[in-house]
């Protein structure tokens, strides 16, 4: 045994075992420990558990953190091999192929919900509360599997499910607004009064970050260029660049390729003012002169229409992108294109027409040649063409279609539908978030677009007769044309003149939050507020999954193979009636209210 330190008495020479030296406790103990991202001592969601996770599922880019932070801890691609859409607008009808789409589905959402917690955010599901940033048009049984994922497998407390629109219109300190949310699959516009959400007058549009993506796929393959790598090295120093030149290889342009091109090297340019003096020669006709119109109106395929077809075209080959080396060129080598069908030759003309009043540089960009060029050394190269990166967002911004309004028609049929008195307040705070407003110049040309949609159309219909007048135009956008010194986007980063008091409060006043983390950051403050949407206890789900298991085991009988129906504590804003409004008015005493006329029956 070792020997134990002893120390001698004073006085009677006895010995005792020597005390543990006594030490102040500090006062600030692990507990209380500031956080690394404040430089306060609140506690912190590393260390405590009252800090909820605030997830926003998109169906492209989801983006996680604590709440009480002023960003996202992790932002992922939902499938960050392919870099696809993880839903889509569309479900199948066939029960069989149902089942297997949605089992599917599940799959990829628990991998993603295991790694919101397990990867990114490195903490214990069952001890967190979650705040679902949800979008209005999610559908039901996405949110249902969610909930069941988040607590069947991961066994979290409760989980909040709030509206993205409301919490981007929150994270700006507003309760009264109007928000475009422009995703990945359609931009939907949601008028808020009062933190209440006005679902009634909701208008949505498919032209978002889905449609850019195929018009910018299509775009490449029309009128890009493909270097392919010299087969020598001395190949390289005699063959000139333009003799190697050839079309782009549909193999050359993965999602992630197309997906990196949009995001890095696109912007939106200003309206082209050419409208009317534009005569070009049409590739069909030879050297017959015809109008052309911006945008355009002619009967061929527009941009539009011709981006919905090229909707299926994938890439074939699994080659991806292994370097990222964008460089100037100034001197491009133009291809020619095919002018077999008129869709083609009319876009040549818009391609045109765009080139000669283009002042973007063309990009080039080492790609991974396609497998049947592996025999080349290094790597080919692929030319963006100028025009492409200013003008492939045009897609977004050319209206006409009942079922494909654009961005700004959406805006205003909204307008359109909300009450009369609360038209000036919506268009003197609209809010633009969402990840296809991330693309430089699309809030300012948005504003641009409004006025231009409200501006008195210019006559040019004829008379049908000699001596009788011109029949009126429509105007569809005339009762809204009083609002147009009011218009004004809360984060518009190049606010026009004010023409009023009120745009000159509103307009660039948002703070400078990200359009595409606005949702997530509203979340994040209904967390740290201890607030946020309907909140579904793991007590109330069990209670309705027992309620649910009795009732399909009575339906097993009768309904064999009968499909998963979505739990009814999932709050859904479709089933919710719509309140009767504001109370009547209290009539003072001695009057009494004057009879309703009615219709008389009869002759």
């Amino acid at each position: 045994m070792s020997a134990v330190p002893v120390t001698p008495r004073a006085k009677t020479g006895s010995v005792t075992p020597a005390a543990t030296p006594s030490t102040a406790r500090v006062a600030g103990s692990h507990i209380l420990q500031a956080s690394p991202h404040y430089t306060t001592t609140r506690r912190h969601s590393l260390y405590g558990t009252e800090d909820r996770v605030v997830i926003d599922p998109g169906s492209l880019i989801w983006k996680v953190g604590f709440s009480g932070e002023g960003k996202a801890r992790d932002v992922f691609y939902a499938e960050p091999h392919n870099v696809q859409s993880l839903w889509s607008c569309s479900r199948a009808t066939e029960p069989t192929e149902r089942a297997e789409q949605d089992r599917l589905l599940e799959i990829n959402l628990e991998r993603c919900m295991r790694a919101v917690f397990h990867h990114s955010l490195l903490t214990d599901p069952k001890s967190r509360k979650v705040i679902l940033v949800e979008h209005p048009l999610l559908p039901i049984y996405i949110k249902d599997m969610i909930a069941r994922i988040l607590f069947n497998n991961l066994q979290v407390p409760s989980i909040s499910f709030a509206s993205s629109h409301l919490l981007s219109l929150l994270s700006v300190g507003r309760i009264t607004g109007l928000v475009l949310d422009s995703g990945h699959l359609e931009s939907t516009v949601l008028p808020i009064f009062a933190a209440r959400p006005l679902f009634p007058q909701l208008r949505t549009t498919p032209l978002a970050g889905s449609r850019l993506t195929s018009h910018l796929r299509a775009l490449l393959l029309l009128f890009g260029t493909y270097l392919p790598p010299p087969t020598s090295l001395s190949a390289a120093v005699n063959v000139p660049a333009a003799n190697r030149s050839m079309r782009v290889p549909q193999e050359i342009l993965t999602d992630a390729l197309v997906e990196e091109i949009k995001t890095r090297c696109c912007f939106v340019s200003g309206v082209l003012e050419t409208t009317n003096d534009m005569r070009v020669s049409s590739p069909e006709t030879g050297d017959e002169l015809v109008e052309l119109d911006v945008p355009p109106s002619d009967s061929a395929m527009s941009e539009s229409s011709f981006s919905r077809e090229s909707v299926g075209l994938e890439s074939t080959a699994s080659s991806h992108i292994a370097s990222s080396d964008y460089s100037i060129i100034s001197h491009p080598q133009p291809i020619g294109v095919s002018e077999s069908s008129r869709g083609q030759s009319h876009l040549q003309v818009l391609a045109n027409m765009y080139m000669r009043h283009s002042t973007a540089t063309d990009l080039q960009i080492r790609v991974v040649p396609p497998a049947s060029q592996q025999t080349g050394t290094g790597r080919g190269t692929l030319i963006i063409p100028g025009w492409i990166r200013e003008r492939a967002a045009e897609v977004l911004f050319e209206g006409g279609d009942v079922d494909e309004s654009s961005v700004a028609e959406v805006i205003l049929d909204t307008l359109l539908k909300v009450p009369v008195d609360l038209r000036k307040t919506m268009a003197s705070s609209i809010l633009v978030v969402g990840g296809t407003p991330m693309l430089p110049g699309f809030i300012p040309r948005l504003h641009r677009e409004l006025i231009r949609a409200i501006e008195p159309p210019a006559s040019s219909r004829q008379p049908p007769r000699p001596g009788r007048p011109a029949p009126p135009q429509y105007d569809r956008y005339a009762p809204l044309r009083p609002l147009l010194s009011y218009f004004a986007i809360l984060n518009n980063p190049a606010p026009q003149p004010p023409a009023s008091a009120r745009a000159a409060g509103n307009a660039g006043k948002a703070p400078a939050f990200s359009p595409a983390t606005m949702a997530w950051v509203g979340g994040s403050l209904a967390g740290s507020l201890k607030t946020g949407g309907v909140e579904v206890a793991r007590e109330k789900w069990d209670e309705a999954d027992l309620t649910q298991n009795d009732d399909d085991d009575d339906m097993v009988m009768s309904v064999p193979n009968s499909e998963h129906a979505p739990r009814s504590i999932i709050p859904d804003w479709t089933r919710v009636p719509i309140s009767a409004g504001a109370p009547p008015a209290v009539l003072p005493k001695g009057l009494t209210p004057a009879p309703s006329p009615r219709a008389t029956v009869g002759a």
